[in-house]
């Protein structure tokens, strides 16, 4: 199960309203019409070239290269439509979206009770919260001769824990026997922002390695000292211009650097988006959320041979019902077409993330074709 920190209560409106320049007549006519969203499934045909105007949205960094491919789809099928997606960060995300700053959010990780709660009210009824995006989180490190490396869940807590302090350490050299480890320093690298991939890769470390990660699952970093770096693009760069660093970074920002093999069961496990993809299949839906809730406690601590448990799981949060009909269909017809399989294997030829199974495609659908206007 997920542990929860409390979050910030103060939210302020950082951003305009995703204004919406016009739809056809026949659209705002019917209010809460789902027809230029686009056909339900995804289908991204005919309907949805209806669409015009302009939709914005903001959070999650580890979603910006998806974000930039549906982007680009979408308004290639919807040419009179502008997309805008802030990389900046899942919990400026979460706020700029309870706040009713933006339209749609990206968040890699699930509203906890709080900003659930005050999602719900700035919505007027349910918020819709659905994963969108599903990556591994890869363990990346600079160090020079070594290309991959064997690490089980306590080795890699101890190390960001700053337990273990030196790369030709016991416990690295026990599971790599036929590695030459330096007498490097390790230099942890971590994200300074409060982050979504932060606290995926904290509740991973306390799930399956409390004796080695004596700390909660949290967004932000919770061991001092180290180096901090933010965003995405900061840690990689800090991992790449540094020697003996090691970080945690979406696995789509990972080419370049070393990469380590995870320990799961009495294996080691390369990630991949299929052995992350994996993981969420056998994960269950969190208890307690509304009916287009769709948040999900992962798994961590699986043993099941050729899944990878430090897996984000990305979400889109939206409204089910919103003031204006015409932003109702522009965050319906964008959901979409993420969902569709034309979507989600964009993301996946730009991102690397995993395109979501067709029964979780199935289930999500209808929590978009709920989406519409309060009016």
């Amino acid at each position: 199960m997920r542990n929860w920190r409390a979050r910030t209560a103060a939210i302020a409106v950082v951003s305009a309203l995703a204004l919406v320049t016009a739809c056809s007549s026949e659209n705002e006519d019917e209010g809460s019409g789902g027809s230029s969203g686009g056909t339900s499934g995804g289908d991204s045909g005919s309907p949805a070239s209806e669409l015009s105007g302009s939709l914005a949205g903001a959070g999650a960094s580890s979603q910006d290269a998806a974000q930039q491919a549906w982007m680009a789809g979408f308004q290639d099928a919807n040419p009179d439509v502008t997309v805008t997606y802030d990389p900046a960060g899942s919990g400026a995300g979460r706020e700029q979206f309870i706040a009713g700053g933006v339209a749609f959010a990206g968040s890699d990780a699930y509203l906890d009770e709080e900003e659930l709660a005050a999602a719900n009210e700035r919505c007027g009824g349910e918020v819709v919260e659905l994963p969108i995006y599903v990556s591994p989180i890869a363990v990346i490190f600079n160090l020079p001769g070594v290309e991959s490396l064997n690490l089980s869940a306590e080795t890699i807590a101890g190390i960001f824990n700053q337990q273990i302090t030196t790369w030709n350490d016991d416990a690295i050299a026990a599971d790599n026997p036929e590695v030459e480890l330096p007498d490097t320093a390790i230099t942890p690298v971590n994200r300074a922002d409060d982050s979504g991939t932060t606290e995926n890769f904290t509740d991973y470390l306390a799930a399956v390695a409390p004796d080695a990660w004596p700390h909660e699952a949290s967004d932000v970093w919770p061991v001092e000292g180290g180096e901090a770096a933010q965003g995405t693009s900061g840690v990689v760069q800090a991992v790449t211009s540094g020697e003996g660093t090691i970080g945690y970074a979406d696995a789509s920002q990972a080419s370049g650097l070393g990469t380590v093999h995870v320990g799961v069961g009495d294996q080691f496990t390369e990630y991949s988006p299929e052995a992350a993809a994996a993981v969420l299949e056998v994960s269950e839906r969190a208890e307690g959320r509304g009916e287009h809730d769709f948040a999900f406690d992962l798994a961590r601590e699986t043993t099941e041979a050729g899944t990878y448990p430090i897996v984000l799981v990305s979400y889109g949060l939206a409204c089910a019902a919103y003031d204006d009909a015409a932003t109702a269909d522009l965050v319906q017809g964008y959901f979409n077409y993420i969902l569709s399989p034309e979507g989600q294997q964009a993301a996946a030829d730009t991102a690397g993330s995993a395109p979501l199974s067709a029964d979780l495609s199935q289930q999500f659908q209808a929590a978009v074709d709920a989406i519409g206007s309060a009016a």
